[in-house]
């Protein structure tokens, strides 16, 4: 049974004549009646009662009638909801992203985003970088706020730039270096590290190696977390330094002092990721919100 047919009995039904049903379906009276009889056939009932001039529903015609026009009915809103989600018109999409480096970023992409789709439902997921590339590539997300990875990007994976972020020194606020107006990374190295999870940023850590690869003394990774919100409690409570960038001020506000380092390194880039073959016009309206948001 195809949809076809259910179209054409209900034209049947409800021209109750054969030959009017043809003309308002464009189609010859012939190859009608056969459909009509192919579905009776496939059905195993009796649809129509026929007459010399006209044809009747049966009993089973008519409860068949009702259920037709419902699925037809089922069938054009699946159509529009399809082009509506194709046309970023409604739908859903899930957005991955790491609180502390989108903390300026995202409200205002979000807000950017709503006024451009209001249709569209935004599903936030607060991730590792090794969680937002796997859902990328299994497609659970549709776009990931992160940092840029290092020389090998993933295969599949497109990045959009969104802005660059001074690499800063957190600490508590009675910690001796949070006096000096900038550090160093060799006073940097001796200190006690608050870093991120191994398992969950690798990025990072190789980040972390090649910015102290140049000095006799690299610093000792004291705790690791899997959050930023736990690696600024360790901080707070003075049981180390961490290295952020510079939003994360946002975050910690008077919790942390934050200090530029010197000489300036290499400042940490924020991307909006996405799978290659996800050309969702959702996808690109909220990553072009979040550029916008980023250059405001």
């Amino acid at each position: 049974m195809e949809l076809r047919h259910l179209r054409y009995f209900v034209a049947v039904a409800e021209e109750e004549n054969v030959t009017r049903a043809a003309a308002r379906l464009h189609v010859s009276q012939p190859p009608l009646s056969r459909q009509i009889r192919d579905l009776e056939e496939e059905l195993g009932v009796a649809l129509f009662e026929h007459k010399a001039k006209a044809v009747r529903l049966t009993e089973a015609g008519r409860v068949f009638l009702n259920e037709a026009r419902a699925v037809l009915n089922r069938a054009i809103e699946a159509v529009q909801v399809a082009k509506a989600v194709s046309d970023g018109q409604a739908g859903e999409i899930h957005v991955g992203y790491a609180p502390s480096l989108t903390v300026e970023i995202l409200p205002q992409a979000l807000r950017s985003f709503q006024e451009s789709n209001p249709g569209v439902r935004v599903q936030l997921h607060d991730l590792s970088t090794q969680d937002m590339l796997r859902g990328l590539r299994e497609g659970t997300l549709h776009v990931a706020l992160m940092i840029q990875m290092s020389k090998s990007n993933p295969v599949r994976i497109r990045f959009e730039e969104l802005g660059r972020y001074t690499v800063c020194l957190a600490m508590h606020p009675a910690h001796p270096l949070a006096q000096a107006r900038s550090v160093t990374l060799k006073k940097i190295a001796h200190e006690r590290l608050i870093a991120y999870t191994l398992a969950d940023y690798p990025e990072y850590h190789r980040w972390l190696f090649e910015m102290f690869s140049s000095l006799e003394h690299a610093p000792v990774i004291a705790e690791e977390h899997d959050s930023s919100t736990s690696l600024m409690a360790s901080v707070e409570a003075g049981r180390g330094v961490a290295l952020v960038h510079q939003g994360f001020n946002c975050l910690a506000g008077p919790r942390l002092k934050i200090r530029p380092i010197r000489p300036s390194l290499p400042p940490l880039v924020v991307v909006a990721a996405c799978n290659e073959k996800a050309r969702l016009r959702a996808v690109e309206s909220f990553i072009a919100g979040a550029k916008a948001a980023r250059q405001r």
